[in-house]
């Protein structure tokens, strides 16, 4: 995502206050601490508008959100070059935008019209752009895991310095192409990252339950492959330790599996009341909030004042309301284009046959 918010510099004495209650943070540029709070900020409020939305039945389909995952998003976004690839699941309407899309056609998607990322045709969990190098959107649990090596494996074909980063979800981490994806990468060498969202809950199952191993980043072990652990509530600790093994992997072609755990705000999807739930569960889910974690670290800092606080709120609710604009004055799909991209090349005999078209004309 690009940052156009421009703050003031804090004063000596809030720097000073800042190096000694939070190293990582004085460290830093407040501009890019600011930066990562606004599109942190952006994701959750474009995510709550798309329930909104959904609930208007302007958004029809599946739809999975992005709530409490946003450190995660945004930090892997500040972790990989413009040309990196990222594969992704059905919960990517936040990596779109941190991948650079424009917040109105990610919208415009959702909404099925034709200025979608996907001309209207993917919606929300089929999400594709080859100008940012988002390559989907996947439906199928662990249905990316394998094309993401076959960009990796093209990658290494052509001498090329990118890296590809698949992203899935601590379910996809028990499923066989899972297992068969990680072999092969560590086997030839491909320059990939594997990124596991463990947000605790794979639909309404605990990684407890579900997985024998519940250290999901130790599987990496059984394919010589290094892996790590993160905490996915803290944008500067994925963006550093995601940087740090993206750049292993163009450089010396270290394949690394990387389990950042985070807390799911709501259910799996719009519709899911999460009632699976417990209480205390739910408490803990808030009390990891990352966008709140992040914004009482930046006033703490003096990075964020209570003026520059309210002014990225207007901002990033007028950058919202603009995508949404955006998508509700976009066309629909014409009904005869409905065929249009079932292959990606003509083929012969291809039937064009509209579901109360005849099947025979004679």
């Amino acid at each position: 995502m690009t940052t156009t918010t421009t703050r003031s510099e804090p004063t000596r004495e809030q720097t000073e206050a800042a190096s000694d209650a939070d190293p990582a943070v004085a460290a830093e540029n407040p501009e890019t601490l600011r930066g990562l709070y606004r599109d942190m900020l952006f994701i959750r409020r474009f995510e709550e508008r798309t329930a909104q939305s959904y609930q208007q039945a302007k958004i029809g389909g599946y739809c999975h959100l992005n709530l409490g995952e946003e450190a995660t998003v945004v930090g892997l976004g500040a972790a990989m070059r413009p040309t990196d690839y990222l594969f992704t699941n059905y919960r990517e309407h936040g990596y779109a935008l941190a991948k650079g899309i424009e917040p109105g056609r990610v919208m415009a998607e959702l909404y099925g019209r034709t200025t979608g990322t996907s001309k209207g045709w993917g919606g929300s969990m089929h999400m594709y752009d080859t100008a940012t190098r988002l390559l989907g959107g996947y439906a199928i649990v662990g249905g990316q895991v394998p094309l993401a090596i076959g960009a990796a494996l093209a990658i290494d074909y052509r001498d090329g310095d990118d890296v590809v980063v698949c992203q899935m979800g601590e379910g996809t981490t028990n499923i066989g192409a899972f297992h068969e994806s990680l072999n092969i990468a560590a086997l030839w060498r491909l320059p990939v990252v594997f990124l596991v969202i463990n947000n605790q809950t794979g639909m309404g199952t605990t990684v407890e339950k579900s997985s024998a191993e519940p250290d999901l980043w130790k599987r990496a072990a059984a394919y010589r492959m290094r892996g790590e652990r993160v905490d996915g509530t803290d944008v500067l600790a994925v963006r550093d330790l995601a940087s740090e093994l993206i750049e292993g992997a163009r450089r010396d072609g270290k394949p690394a599996l990387l389990e950042a755990v985070s807390y799911r705000l709501k259910g799996h999807s719009v519709v899911d009341p999460a009632k699976y739930r417990s209480t205390d569960t739910v408490a803990a889910a808030r009390e990891h909030d990352p966008i709140e974690l992040w914004q009482r670290r930046l006033l703490a800092a003096g990075v964020l004042t209570e003026q520059t606080l309210a002014d990225v709120d207007r901002e990033v609710a007028d950058g919202v309301a603009a995508a949404v604009e955006f998508a509700d004055s976009s066309p629909h799909p014409e009904p005869s284009s409905l065929f249009d991209y079932t292959y990606a090349t003509p083929v012969p005999g291809d039937s064009r046959r509209l579901p109360a078209d005849p099947l025979f004309t004679h």
